[in-house]
């Protein structure tokens, strides 16, 4: 059994390497001229519709809950110590690469916004399910594909990504404050259970909170830490820029020279913001908008918001401190988990370390509920029966108490495989069904200037799609 694991650990780190940096980028830049650029055309309306969108749900999801909801799995903590790994691993050139995938990721997380409202379905409460197991299913005719998409996102959202983000919330404060695991554990799985036996609409709620004061709060420390290092910015800028196309080898991280660079940018850029990997379209479903482009506007601009606004706090606070905390080529690998709370409390000194436990905190225990959000719309279109998301908030309770108090390598190894299976699925979906997003988006430009209200006259098959809907 040890050496299979190992054997797939192996198989992942490939597949994730030369198939999914490729794939994901590929489809990137595929949506992002078949849309005419549409995160640079319409970023305007992005900003528009987010500051209008908490109303208009009439009883269902408001589009700014769903797009909360999407963020609390985007923002994790993989945007404070995957950021602090890729500068390790790549040098501060990764930064950059991770700002031009996320450009490019942009569109597609647009696209599969886009498509989950075209093939979303009202539920029994009055909200609304869709993803990418239900546009697979309807719009490819393939419901076995859809299953198999949903089965395995099931099993990493609901079982390994709670366990997994508990284990390093709990593992983190253990180490930084001697707080004993099991009390982590049990605080972890008591807020998880307030909240997801609301279901989707208890999460709804509460990542419509959570999320924003999360994200304004990280981003206040990491302005407080810049604006104290004021003078290092022009420099750390330069950094970035030089080290992206290897015009300084000093500045190269422990993976060495451009290459490293731009996989360990790209890798972190993509798998930190989700765009084309099948799960933010979960939560991007659930909105009731007036036109399915309008939530996929929403969503892409959380893909910026991950990648360029997050993200980017996370490398500046790094960068910001010269090199006190982080030497490119020299810092090694295992210090990137300690490496941005060391950059805050060097700044703002040792009680800095509370907060940014908080933070860390926060930020994982955010994932647990936007990983419920999108494990119930899948285990709601395997069988549609109401009552089944309280056995599913069980199992979620469950896995994060357990996380929280050991570590399992086994399940953090085949989340990345599932992870990496529903990420092709889904992306053989987006290409194949790009004409669906093309039609939508012309739809809605033919329209913005006066109504906005979706008429699905003009889709590449409209019976099919008003039969669906």
């Amino acid at each position: 059994m040890d050496d299979f694991i190992a054997a797939l650990d192996r198989f992942n780190g490939q597949l994730y390497l030369y198939v999914l940096v490729g794939g994901l980028l590929a489809v990137g830049l595929w949506l992002t001229i078949r849309t005419r650029g549409v995160q640079v055309r319409l970023f305007g309306d992005m900003l528009r519709y987010v500051a209008h969108s908490r109303s208009g749900a009439e009883g269902g999801i408001s589009s700014f809950q769903a797009f909360a909801i999407g963020m609390a799995t985007r923002i994790g903590i993989g945007n404070i110590t995957g950021v602090a790994l890729a500068l390790v691993m790549g040098g501060p050139g990764a930064i950059f690469w991770m700002w031009v995938v996320a450009a490019v990721g942009m569109a597609t997380g647009f696209a599969e916004a886009t498509l989950a409202q075209l093939f979303k379905v009202r539920w029994n409460d009055g909200t609304f399910r869709g993803g990418p197991a239900y546009y697979i299913s309807v719009g490819l005719r393939s419901r076995g594909w859809g299953v198999l998409f949903a089965v395995l996102l099931v099993f990493a959202m609901a079982v390994a990504m709670p366990m997994v983000q508990s284990n390093t919330i709990a593992v983190g404060v253990a180490e930084a404050h001697g707080v004993p695991t099991w009390v982590s554990a049990l605080v972890l799985a008591a807020l998880t259970a307030l909240v997801v036996f609301g279901g989707v609409r208890g999460v709804a709620r509460a990542a419509e909170w959570i999320t924003p004061l999360m994200a304004l709060g990280y981003l206040i420390i990491a302005v407080v830490v810049i604006a104290t290092n004021i003078a290092q910015v022009p420099a750390f800028l330069s950094d970035i820029v030089s080290g992206a196309f290897g015009l300084r080898p000093g500045l190269a991280g422990i993976g060495g020279g451009l290459t490293a660079a731009l996989l360990n940018g790209a890798q972190r850029g993509l798998f930190t913001n989700e765009a084309g990997m099948g799960t933010a379209p979960n939560a991007a479903a659930t909105a009731t908008v007036a036109h399915p482009v309008q939530q996929g506007l929403i969503q892409s601009l959380g893909v910026f918001v991950d990648s360029m606004l997050i993200c980017s706090a996370t490398a500046f606070i790094i960068l910001s401190t010269g090199s006190v905390v982080y030497t490119p080529g020299v810092t090694q690998r295992e210090q990137s988990a300690s490496l941005t709370t060391e950059a805050v409390t060097h700044q703002l000194g040792a009680w800095a370390s509370w907060p940014m436990s908080v933070m860390i905190f926060f930020f994982g225990f955010s994932s647990i509920l936007g990983a419920y959000a999108y494990a119930q719309v899948n285990v709601d279109f395997l069988r549609r029966r109401p009552g089944r998301h309280l056995l599913l908030a069980a199992v979620t309770v469950l896995t994060t108490g357990i996380g929280a108090v050991q570590a399992l390598p086994t399940v953090w190894i085949l989340m990345d495989t599932a992870m990496a299976l529903i990420t092709i699925v889904n992306l053989i979906g987006l290409v194949a069904l790009t004409k669906w997003v093309v039609a939508a988006l012309r739809d809605y430009e033919g329209r913005r200037r006066g109504e906005v209200a979706f008429v699905p006259d003009e889709m590449p098959d409209a019976a099919l799609l008003s039969a669906w809907r």
